[in-house]
């Protein structure tokens, strides 16, 4: 499957302390351990007027792919992006 740009949903991320990158996520009462990180898409020099500087990060966890958003004016994260990983791979994994 691809990747389904979603409303922005505010989540509560767990980062690693020295890099900053994304562990886990927290939302809706659920917490899913990140398992890979993608990729990374720094926008803190090119980025949308409206939305500011961001960094993008497309991380896979035991039941789906994320692509999560910081913004780094409000400090915040989002998921805005989701790939429900299929029954037999989800199984799998």
């Amino acid at each position: 499957m691809s990747m389904v740009n979603v409303t922005p949903l505010q989540v509560s991320v767990t980062c690693d302390r020295f890099t900053g990158r994304p562990r886990s996520v927290r939302a809706a009462g659920d917490r899913l351990d990140v398992l890979e990180i993608e990729r990374v898409r720094d926008e803190s020099k090119a980025y949308p007027m409206g939305e500011g500087p961001r960094t993008l990060f497309v991380v896979r966890t035991g039941s789906a792919r994320l692509r999560l958003s910081f913004a780094h004016r409000d400090r915040r994260w989002s998921v805005v992006g989701v790939d429900p990983m299929d029954e037999g791979l989800a199984s799998a994994a």
